[in-house]
C-alpha cells in the first residue's frame, strides 16, 4: 500500500517511526564506533604496559637465548592481574624461530612463530583486533643496544570488552524500540486529536451530498481550537447560504408555476364564456319555449354538456394550481387534463396541437410533479413553434419506465437553456425573470423522480425533449419536494 493512500492518523505515525528508526540507526552507529575506538585505545595502552614490561624482563635472557629464563618470566608474566590479560605470549628470536612460549606444548621451541600470531599484526607495537577469535594480537620487537635480538608476541583476551559492547549495542536497541513506540503512539494520539474537528467538518461536507447543508453547532464550534473555528464559521455562512438559496429556489419555482397558470387565462376564460354564451341561449329557449317537450329535451342537453365542459376546465385548473402535494398516483385523466389547459395556448397561437396518451392505468409517480414537468415543456413548446406549424406532446409506459417525449418546431434551445434543463449548468438556480427559471425547475422535479432528461433534435428540426421516470419503485409523494 502507497504511504500516501493511508490516512493521516497513520501516516504521521508511520513517518515518526521511520525517522527515529533512521536517527536510532545513526545514533546507534556512532556511538559503537565511539566504544570501538575507546576499546581499542584501552587494549592498546594494557597492551603497551605488557609488553614494555615484558621486554625489559627478557632483553638480557634473550640476547643470551637462555629458555629457561624465558619460560620463567612468561610464567610470572600469565597471572597478570585486569580485565585484559595474555592468554598466550610468544617469544622468538631474530630468525623468527620461537625461543620459548607460554604454552610450551602447542608452541615448542625451535619452530617458526605460527602463523595465526605472524599475519594479523602489521606494524609492531600495534594490536590488531579479531572479533571472532575473541582476541587482540600484539608483537614487539626488542632491541639491544639498537640491534635486534628478536621479537615478543602476545594473544589477549578481550572476551569482556566484546561483551560490554555487546551489551551496549542491545541496551540502544532496547532503548530505542522503546522511544519509537511510545513517539509513534504519542503522534497517533495527538494526531488523532488534532483531525477530530477534520473528521467532524468532514462529515457535515459529506452529508451535504444528500442535498443535507446543516450548520455545525455552536456548542461543537466553541470546543474547537481557534485554528479550526474559522473553518466551521465559514462552513456554516456557506450552509445558511445553501439553505436560503434553496428557499429561494423553491420559492422561484412556485411562481414560476404560478405564472405558467396565468399564462393560460385567457384560454381558460375563453373556454369558460363559450359554454356560457351557450348556457344563456339555452334558458332563454326554455324560458320562452319550456312548454314544448322536445325543445326542453334538446335545451337541457344543452346546458349538461355546457356545464360538463366547464367542470373539466375548472377541474383541470384546480388540479394544476393545487399547492399542496398529495399520494394519488399518475392516471390517464390526469394527462387529459393538462390536454384542456394547453389546447386554449395553442389554439391562442395558432399551433397545431399533436397530444398522444397511451397511458392505460395508474404509474407509480406522483400525479402533480409529473402534470407540471409536461404542463412547463408544453406551454414552452407551443411558445417556440411558429403559427401554422405542429407541437407534439406524447407519453408512453414501458414495464419499468414513463417516457415523456415534448417536440417543438421552433430554432432550438439554447446552449444554456440546454445546460438547465439537463442539469450541467455551472449555477443551481437562475435567478429573475427570462434566465432560464422554468427550465431550471423541471430538471429539479424530474431529478426529485430520479428520472432522466435528454434533449436532441427532432425529426422537423425543432426540439426534442426526452423525459424517462423509473416507475419499477413506488414514489414517496411526501418526499416530493
Amino acid at each position: 500500500m502507497k504511504l500516501h493512500r493511508l490516512p493521516i492518523t497513520a501516516r504521521v505515525p508511520l513517518t515518526v517511526t521511520i525517522f527515529m528508526i533512521a536517527v536510532s540507526i545513526f545514533t546507534s552507529e556512532r556511538v559503537l564506533s565511539r566504544l570501538i575506538e575507546t576499546q581499542t585505545r584501552q587494549i592498546q595502552a594494557l597492551a603497551d604496559v605488557y609488553l614494555d614490561g615484558l621486554s625489559l624482563a627478557l632483553v638480557d635472557s634473550m640476547v643470551r637465548e637462555d629458555v629457561w629464563q624465558v619460560f620463567d618470566v612468561l610464567d610470572r608474566s600469565q597471572h597478570r592481574p585486569g580485565e585484559i590479560r595474555p592468554t598466550e605470549t610468544i617469544v622468538a628470536g631474530a630468525d623468527g624461530f620461537v625461543i620459548a612460549s607460554s604454552d610450551p606444548v602447542r608452541i615448542p621451541s625451535q619452530i617458526r612463530v605460527p602463523a595465526n600470531f605472524t599475519q594479523p599484526i602489521a606494524q609492531t607495537g600495534k594490536v590488531a583486533i579479531e572479533e571472532d577469535a575473541q582476541r587482540a594480537y600484539v608483537r614487539r620487537d626488542v632491541l639491544y643496544e639498537n640491534q635486534p635480538v628478536g621479537s615478543i608476541y602476545a594473544a589477549l583476551d578481550i572476551a569482556p570488552l566484546l561483551a560490554e559492547r555487546r551489551h551496549v549495542l542491545w541496551t540502544l536497541i532496547l532503548t530505542n524500540m522503546a522511544l519509537t513506540v511510545v513517539l509513534a503512539g504519542a503522534a497517533w494520539f495527538i494526531v488523532g486529536r488534532m483531525m477530530r474537528p477534520v473528521r467532524t467538518l468532514t462529515g457535515y461536507l459529506e452529508r451535504s451530498h444528500d442535498g443535507q447543508v446543516d450548520p455545525i453547532p455552536d456548542h461543537v464550534v466553541a470546543l474547537a481550537s481557534r485554528d479550526y473555528q474559522r473553518p466551521f464559521e465559514a462552513f456554516n455562512r456557506l450552509a445558511t447560504a445553501v439553505a436560503e438559496r434553496e428557499a429561494l429556489g423553491a420559492k422561484l419555482a412556485e411562481e414560476e408555476r404560478l405564472a405558467s397558470l396565468g399564462r393560460l387565462a385567457s384560454g381558460m376564460a375563453h373556454e369558460i364564456n363559450n359554454p356560457l354564451g351557450g348556457l344563456f341561449n339555452a334558458i332563454d329557449t326554455l324560458k320562452r319555449h319550456g312548454a314544448d317537450v322536445n325543445t326542453r329535451s334538446t335545451t337541457l342537453d344543452l346546458v349538461e354538456r355546457g356545464l360538463k365542459g366547464i367542470r373539466d376546465v375548472v377541474r383541470a385548473a384546480l388540479m394544476s394550481y393545487r399547492s399542496e402535494r398529495d399520494e394519488r398516483q399518475l392516471s390517464r385523466d390526469d394527462i387529459e387534463d393538462l390536454k384542456l389547459l394547453i389546447s386554449p395556448e395553442a389554439n391562442r397561437r395558432d399551433v397545431l396541437l399533436q397530444w398522444r396518451n397511451e397511458l392505460a392505468g395508474e404509474v407509480a409517480l406522483p400525479a402533480s410533479t409529473v402534470r407540471q414537468i409536461i404542463l412547463n415543456l408544453a406551454l414552452n413548446a407551443c411558445q417556440a413553434t411558429p403559427r401554422g406549424a405542429w407541437a407534439t406532446v406524447s407519453l408512453a409506459e414501458s414495464a419499468d419506465a414513463l417516457v415523456l417525449q415534448v417536440e417543438d418546431a421552433g430554432s432550438g434551445i439554447p446552449p444554456t437553456g440546454v445546460a438547465m434543463l439537463t442539469g450541467t449548468a455551472d449555477r443551481p438556480a437562475p435567478i429573475g425573470r427570462g434566465t432560464g427559471l422554468g427550465l431550471w425547475m423541471t430538471n429539479r422535479l424530474v431529478r426529485e423522480l430520479d428520472g432522466n432528461v435528454s434533449v436532441g433534435k427532432g425529426a422537423g428540426g425543432g426540439t426534442l425533449v426526452t423525459i424517462s421516470f423509473p416507475t419499477r419503485q413506488k414514489v414517496e409523494l411526501g418526499h416530493v419536494a
